[in-house]
């Protein structure tokens, strides 16, 4: 599995990272255990967890793992995350220093290690100012509680005044972003790409093949039952899938996937992230899994390498929407492209 530096760090970690929000949930401790293993068996470096998922029991179970593997340890990158509630006070949410304080150390003992290799916004709070958050990550950061900091779910401008504040200060600077992209959704590419490219921070991207669409687990029209995410709640079910479902994108990206999976003899879901993985900006995909199954083929992708053909022709059928103003069609821009061509 080929390694990439985290970000503007140098810390190196493969591309792709084992999600652990199903441990404790979906996945119990003897498969979390399976699934662990079977990752760090293919040769992958790196973990992200969050101090929310399953209530802490998901730091628990890697903890625990990490304390009977230790050869495995001793090589694993851990990334969690701290911002939402885990208690009842006021207090006992968001990015304050108070909160971050108690979180860190809640998670650090979950863990049972030192050193959490990198610490992350789970998302923007408005609340709290920006400076009191950065000083806390520098502090963190100075006294070896974490190696290094990023975000996870802020916007462009969100990741740029962070780092403006953080280098005006002397603060240390944030290397990694976690947002929602795939296929499906590229809408972090008007301005959130830009901002971490920028800035030399690195992606890792969450829920890579779109819940599972990008996997080709849905049909058109039929609305999705038994062992899904879709289908295990119908409430949520209709939900999530009619809107999705009633896309003629949706469709034409899903068409293109399986053209090439056909031809190159994979799974859908290996061509979707050989085609996130090459993206710019991109560091690591976190790859979430219930089963060793579904883990073991999505391991594949470590694998496979798009041809420039295909990648562009995913890009192309899956190009992200933009409305008109101030760069889309008939914006500003390509006015000013038409009136520069006329010179």
């Amino acid at each position: 599995m080929d390694y990439r530096r985290m970000g503007n760090s140098g810390t190196s970690v493969t591309m792709l990272c084992l999600g652990t929000m199903t441990f404790g949930a979906e996945s119990d401790e003897a498969t979390s255990f399976a699934l662990m293993d079977m990752y760090a068996g293919a040769g992958g470096n790196f973990m992200d967890t969050a101090d929310v998922y399953s209530a802490g029991v998901s730091e628990e179970i890697i903890g625990r793992w990490l304390a009977v593997r230790p050869t495995e340890a001793r090589q694993m990158v851990i990334a969690t995350k701290g911002r939402f509630p885990m208690g009842r006070g006021p207090n006992d949410l968001g990015l304050s220093r108070r909160h971050l304080g108690q979180a860190l150390d809640a998670s650090l003992k979950r863990l049972g290690v030192g050193q959490i290799d990198l610490y992350q916004m789970h998302a923007w709070d408005a609340l709290t100012p920006l400076e009191e958050t950065l000083r806390f990550l520098d502090d963190a950061t100075r006294s070896g509680k974490i190696a290094h900091y990023g975000f996870s779910n802020f916007l462009g401008w969100h990741v740029t005044k962070a780092v403006h504040l953080a280098r005006a200060a002397g603060f240390a600077l944030p290397v990694t972003l976690q947002p929602q992209y795939n296929l499906l959704v590229r809408d972090i590419e008007h301005e959130i790409v830009p901002a971490c490219l920028d800035a030399g921070i690195g992606l890792l991207p969450w829920s890579p093949l779109a819940g599972g669409w990008l996997a080709g687990k849905y049909q058109r029209d039929v609305l999705p039952t038994g062992a899904t995410r879709l289908g295990e709640n119908p409430e949520r079910g209709m939900e999530a899938f009619r809107p999705r479902n009633a896309e003629e994108r949706t469709w034409e990206i899903m068409g293109k996937v399986r053209e090439i999976a056909a031809a190159r003899g994979v799974s859908p879901a290996e061509v979707a992230l050989a085609w996130l993985a090459g993206r710019p900006a991109v560091t690591s995909v976190i790859l979430g899994a219930r089963t060793t199954e579904q883990l073991a083929l999505n391991l594949k992708a470590a694998a496979m390498v798009l041809s420039p053909e295909e990648a562009a022709a995913l890009t192309e059928v899956s190009a992200p929407i933009m409305g008109d103003y101030p760069y889309g069609k008939g914006g500003v821009a390509q006015r000013h492209r038409k009136i520069e061509g006329g010179r």
